[in-house]
């Protein structure tokens, strides 16, 4: 393998799978390829040996096509969690109908995708578009393998955490700034995983053809209730606030006036919807250990970056990103 082309590569995962490929002996000859729209986004890769950022939008076919250009494998780490139901059949459906047949026409037949923990395989029985959309994601994808047209790997991890994650320093930032804590959906089990664990399982999947036409559930070792994990975060940046459990329908109308404020919501009524189906390993699946990883608890990580997210200075842009400013 001499080339690899990592979709969603300047996020949050593809950060660190980016910067474990770079590091990985059995890869030293391995050039990475990272698409971005804005490639100054990407900024941050610009430093790692071997990982080349090329400006281009992936949801342009002709883009697509250029990318693949010469590619051995794909990631694909490309994900919204919030937008219309048209946001993600554009992000977790399309684009892999769109993939498949760009991978088919270049020639590509290794694609490593990365889905989510509770997506069924009917995308019939998912309650949200979220779960719906990458259900419908991963069906296009176990076709493209039926039909001999590709060798897929589909990765379903938990909530990702890690120091730039978007989850639990959201959580440890709003402690800091808030009296006490309301919340909906405090009973949701989830059993979260860290990023470097779940970038390690990528590489292996790149090293290894057997795992192709697999599905493995990339999960922690601990399952915690979204409380647990609101209280984790006020603990570890030294901001514990009281939580309230709020009933879901009132977390539901508070989800509906978030969606009119300026910029990300911080949950929607989707999301809630999520959170109906338990963000937890089956236990039916091949998880971590099958690809030799012993995967870290977010109690033992997620203290060493939270206690650095109580400063003013990320508190103001953590407002200011409240505005959409």
């Amino acid at each position: 393998m001499n080339r690899v082309v990592i979709l969603g590569g300047s996020g949050f995962v593809g950060r660190s799978l980016c910067e474990q490929i770079s590091a990985h002996p059995a890869l030293s000859g391995l050039r990475v390829l990272v698409p971005s729209r804005r490639r100054e986004r990407a900024k941050h890769l610009f430093t790692l040996p071997r990982v080349d950022v090329l400006q281009a939008d992936v949801h342009r076919e002709a883009d697509l096509q250029r990318v693949l250009a010469g590619a051995d494998a794909v990631v694909n780490l490309v994900a919204i969690l919030h937008g219309t139901p048209q946001a993600f059949e554009q992000a977790h459906v399309t684009l892999v109908q769109r993939l498949v047949q760009a991978c088919v026409k270049q020639g590509v037949r290794r694609l490593v995708h990365v889905s989510a923990l509770g997506v069924p395989d009917d995308p019939a029985q998912a309650p949200s578009n979220y779960l719906t959309s990458k259900a419908e994601g991963e069906k296009a994808l176990r076709e493209a393998q039926a039909a001999g047209l590709l060798d897929v790997t589909v990765l379903r991890p938990s909530v990702i955490f890690g120091e730039h994650d978007r989850f639990l320093n959201l959580f440890a930032q709003l402690q800091a700034v808030a009296p006490f804590m309301p919340l909906a959906g405090a009973q949701a089990r989830f059993q979260p995983v860290w990023v470097e664990d779940v970038a390690r399982a990528l590489v292996a999947c790149l090293l290894d053809p057997a795992t192709a036409g697999r599905t493995y559930e990339c999960a922690g070792p601990q399952v915690l209730t979204l409380a647990d994990l609101v209280r984790l975060a006020g603990k570890g940046s030294g901001h514990a606030r009281w939580v309230v459990p709020m009933p879901m329908a009132v977390g539901r109308l508070q989800a509906a006036a978030m969606a009119f404020m300026p910029g990300e919501p911080l949950m929607s009524k989707d999301n809630l919807d999520s959170m109906q189906v338990p963000n937890v390993a089956t236990g039916a699946l091949p998880g971590l250990a099958e690809l030799g990883i012993t995967p870290a608890s977010a109690e033992a990580i997620a203290p060493q970056y939270l206690n650095r997210s109580g400063d003013w200075a990320r508190r103001l842009d953590f407002l200011r990103s409240l505005a959409g400013r």
